[in-house]
């Protein structure tokens, strides 16, 4: 009876002490709002952005970024005006130093600004880019109105034209040729995994993506801080690089059969949809986006002085000025602070054992629960260790009275 008794008090005393309430906390001062520029005339009105599942605030690449608001160094001076974009990111392309951040991870449907990630994802897996590749009607089974590159069924590209479609005109029907081409029999499902897989070997662990193009879709997400990591492992490669700083492109002329009958399609140009690359001196490229929902997003880097700069912003309005120059108008800021220590650090790639699919789907669903406090986690830590060493002292000390018996 006494080993019982021991048992049960030092049971007892332990969840006394787990039901203790921990100290208060301190309180954290609210954000410093991002500096938002009232859009004139008044911006019309549009469908609600759809709200990202909760998760516990991110600090992927240091903690003053799990801000939502304005994250700046102390010797930051004054932001450009004009700034419509709710998130947005300015970071060293090359040294990875985040120089300024307004909300850098919170999460917003990305539009076309996804298709960084679907050709980052693609690129390694298709091969020779003079390769004859054909559309399929899956592939040209697209939303009406939306941005194509004009492929057609039947139609017979070099895999370069239509990586070009993707990068200059955001073509999402070029977006469903190359996802499928590269899923192989696995088609773009496959292609799809592959892509959150990748985004979580980057660190991207604020993206979801649902579709290779970038069209509005329930539970897809990115945020302003994984656009950067994301085009800064675009621009890692030479090919990539080639591909976004690209002005022009030729669509063929293609000659298919429909219903029995050959049918002539012209040939005809296209040219890059970024302003910033016609525009800004020492740009690179990068990306843009627009969807109802998510409205505009933008990506561009530019080079100045040696120094490779990446910008990002989401959820933002072509007004007061136009997205591509409110991107400018943050570059340039960047360029005057380059030497500045920054509020924080693009995460450097996954180290040399590469995970698995499997991995970052376990990754994912730990990063979707909710992180509870420091103190819940220790007390459920005492409690198992408790738990394991009462039922140990119980099985000797009942071995014992065993031997006595």
């Amino acid at each position: 009876m006494r080993a019982y008794g021991a048992v049960t008090f030092l049971i007892a005393v332990v969840l006394a002490a787990l039901s203790v309430p921990p100290a208060a906390q301190a309180e954290t001062p609210p954000p410093v709002p991002c500096p938002v520029a009232k859009a004139s005339p008044p911006i019309a009105k549009h469908p609600p952005a759809p709200v990202p599942p909760p998760r516990a605030p991110s600090t992927v690449g240091g903690d003053q970024l799990g801000s939502a608001g304005l994250v700046m160094p102390p010797d930051g001076g004054a932001l450009p005006a004009g700034l419509s974009a709710t998130s947005w990111v300015v970071a060293d392309l090359d040294t990875g130093v985040v120089l300024a951040a307004c909300g850098p991870h919170e999460r917003h449907p990305p539009a076309s600004c996804i298709k960084l990630l679907t050709i980052g994802t693609v690129l390694p897996k298709l091969g020779d880019p003079l390769q004859m590749v054909t559309a399929t009607a899956q592939d040209t089974d697209i939303e009406p109105g939306s941005s194509a590159a004009g492929l057609v069924t039947g139609g017979k590209y070099r895999l370069q034209t239509v990586l070009l479609g993707l990068l200059l005109v955001s073509g999402n029907d070029a977006a469903m040729m190359l996802a499928r081409l590269a899923g192989g029999p696995g088609g773009v499902p496959a292609t799809l995994s592959d892509m959150n897989a990748y985004a979580h070997q980057l660190g991207a662990l604020d993206t979801t993506a649902r579709t290779p193009h970038g069209l509005d879709a329930a539970g897809q997400f990115s945020s302003a801080y994984d656009l950067a990591l994301i085009a800064r492992a675009d621009f890692d490669r030479a090919d990539f690089r080639a591909l976004t700083a690209t002005r022009t492109a030729q669509i063929p002329t293609e000659v298919v059969t429909e219903h029995g009958k050959p049918k002539s399609y012209p040939g005809y140009q296209i040219q890059n949809d970024n302003k910033l690359l016609r525009n800004y001196h020492g740009a690179l490229g990068g990306k843009t986006g627009y969807t109802d929902v998510a409205r505009h997003t933008f990506v561009g880097v530019a080079e100045r002085g040696g120094h490779r700069l990446v910008v990002t912003l989401m959820n933002g309005e072509q007004r007061p000025v136009p997205m591509w120059q409110q991107g400018a108008r943050l570059l340039d800021w960047g360029f005057a602070h380059q030497s500045s220590k920054g509020v924080g650090t693009l995460v450097t790639r996954a180290s040399a054992t590469p995970s698995t699919p499997a991995d970052h789907r376990a990754a994912r669903q730990l990063a979707e629960q909710p992180s509870g406090s420091l103190p819940a986690l220790i007390a459920g830590s005492l409690l198992v260790v408790t738990v394991a060493a009462a039922g140990g002292l119980f099985w000797l000390l009942r071995r014992s009275s065993r031997r006595r018996s």
